[in-house]
């Protein structure tokens, strides 16, 4: 018996892969219709079962009632129909003056500076629209290759020890200048990003950088502000290509001074700053080779890697270690404070403090914590490396009496030639160009003539004269940063030399080494008071300066923005 086609013979269940995903299993129904996601709808449209307006209810921007007046129902005007409890003679005064927004126009004869910490300190829909100084192709600019260069860029003010504003204002003229609107950089302790975003509908372009390594060069950091100098100005041409090659020059470029001289400096530094305290011609011999032995100590611990907290260990050692030698030797001709006072000064960051608070007051909370916590770190190795010492003298019987305080003597024209030398020591050691040099030195000057008027002769609290003369400082060198269009740090950072304090560290440290620790800790809290002194006045002196120089912005009288982001709320 033959089967018809089509009979149950001939039906034979299909496999899994020959039935469609989307078909419904046997058993169960079809829906009555397609489903809804086939046909979908627009999200302004309202959904099904709602009332909807009637048509004859005063709905437009016009009228006086939104939807159903007078009895309660609950229908959906229009999104741009005022309330029904709105009325236009009491209606609240306008968000928007009613001459307008102030129009922005930024001055190009302010330096860069300005100009860009004036855009980053306003909102994103203030800023004006970017008018590109250097020329590119028809295309537009190669948007990865900008961004890489303002990375790099970046990367070496960071590593130089520039502050947070001052690396995100280079960064945004860089941007600004090859034509890149809508570029927000970001900066922090060690990560650079910049994204970029091309228009309201593209996705935007952001890129990164990790700051490895940090050294102190301020020749270097000359070079990388005239570069930016040279971007954003419009009569010079500097091509994508012409700024890789100059950027790569300047991370080639040696050192201008070699080690030896740097080592000498060292010791220079710090034989200055014994004489400061009250040393004669012999402590500044000993404070010297102490500190070269502590210097010469913290390369050999860098070049076998060791991390810089063992290096601030082994380079207090030395001048610690000579002072307590002096002290068992029972000579009363060279004074052992004066010795290990001078050392410490050579190792006191400074640098890092200043840029640390500098943040802090400028609104970069993150960096400047960073900043400061490696500071903190500095500063226990210092403590740690003189602890050492002072307790081994102790054991061994070292006189070391922390209530002999310096008796400086009235040697005016003595101490102001050792705070110049140092100045100028402080200066080579931070790799200084030799034209700034000069102009560093009379500035350290000038800020211990300020402090020692203040604090000796007039007998004003020496954390008060701290804070002027470094006010003082911090005014100047911004002045002078403006007139040679380059970063200030090269002005100001060896000129506080003078102020930093080592000898109420020092004594702070003896006295918790002698188990006094109520004297100790007040002569530490002293020492810490003096530092944020000294970083709270270059700061606010630099914002002085700011109010002698043009605002570049403002058109009908807008002011120049602060730093400041919050009220505290």
């Amino acid at each position: 018996m033959v089967a018809e086609p089509g009979g149950p013979e001939d039906q034979k269940p299909q496999s899994d892969e020959a039935r469609s995903a989307f078909v419904p299993p046997a058993g169960v129904g079809r829906p009555a219709g397609p489903p809804e996601e086939d046909h979908p709808t627009s999200e302004f449209a309202l959904p099904a079962g709602l009332p909807t307006e009637p048509q004859g209810s005063g709905s437009g921007p016009g009228s006086g009632s939104a939807s159903g007046s007078g009895s309660g129902s609950d229908t959906i005007g229009s999104a741009f129909a005022p309330p029904r409890t709105y009325s236009a003679r009491e209606s609240p005064p306008a968000f928007t003056p009613a001459h307008g927004i102030p129009m922005v126009r930024l001055t190009k004869e302010a330096p860069w500076q300005d100009r860009m910490r004036t855009m980053l300190r306003m909102p994103v829909a203030e800023r004006p629209a970017p008018e590109p100084v250097q020329k590119h192709d028809d295309v537009g600019p190669a948007v990865p290759r900008v961004l890489d260069l303002t990375l790099r860029i970046g990367e070496l003010l960071l590593a130089g020890g520039e502050g947070a504003e001052d690396v995100e204002a280079a960064m945004f003229a860089v941007t600004r200048s090859y034509g890149l609107d809508r570029c927000e950089p970001t900066v922090t302790f060690t990560l650079l990003s910049i994204s970029h975003q091309p228009s309201l509908v593209d996705d935007p372009v952001t890129a990164s950088r990790t700051v490895r390594r940090r050294g102190t060069d301020y020749t270097r950091l000359a070079a990388v502000f005239r570069l930016i100098d040279d971007i954003t100005h419009e009569d010079v041409e500097v091509s994508l290509e012409e700024a890789y090659r100059r950027l790569a020059e300047i991370r080639r470029n040696r050192h201008p001074y070699p080690g030896w001289v740097l080592t000498l400096a060292g010791g220079g530094l710090a034989g200055a700053a014994s004489v400061l305290v009250g040393g004669n011609a012999l402590v500044f011999v000993v404070a010297a080779v102490g500190a070269m032995l502590g210097d010469r100590l913290a390369w050999l611990c860098a070049g076998r890697g060791l991390p810089e907290f063992y290096q601030f260990v082994v380079a207090a050692m030395p001048p610690a270690a000579l002072g307590v030698a002096l002290t068992l030797t029972h000579s009363t001709a060279v004074r052992p404070s004066a010795v290990i006072t001078g050392g410490l000064f050579a190792l006191l960051p400074g640098r890092a403090l200043v840029a640390g608070v500098q943040d802090g007051l400028t609104g970069y909370y993150i960096t400047a914590a960073a900043r400061l916590l490696e500071v903190m770190y500095f500063f226990i190795g210092i403590v740690t490396g003189v602890l050492l010492v002072l307790y081994l003298g102790l054991q061994l019987g070292g006189q070391l009496n922390p209530e002999a305080r310096f008796v400086i003597h009235d040697r005016p024209v003595v101490q102001i030639l050792a705070s110049m030398a140092l100045c100028f020591a402080f200066a080579i050691l931070l790799q200084q160009e030799r034209s700034t040099v000069l102009a560093v030195t009379l500035n350290g000057g000038v800020a211990w003539v300020i402090y020692g008027a203040m604090a000796r002769t007039a007998g004003i609290s020496p954390v008060a004269a701290t804070a002027v003369a470094a006010g003082l400082v911090g005014l100047f060198g911004q002045l002078l940063s403006r007139y040679r269009y380059t970063s200030s740090l090269p002005f100001i950072t060896a000129a506080i030399g003078p102020l930093l304090p080592g000898s109420a560290t020092y004594f702070g440290l003896l006295g918790v080494a002698q188990n006094r620790l109520d004297q100790g800790l007040a002569s530490l809290s002293a020492a810490v008071a003096t530092a944020l002194a000294i970083a709270i006045g270059v700061n606010l002196g630099s914002e002085i300066s700011r109010l002698f120089m043009r605002v570049p912005g403002a058109v009908g009288g807008a002011n120049r923005r602060a730093a400041k982001r919050t009220r505290g709320f």
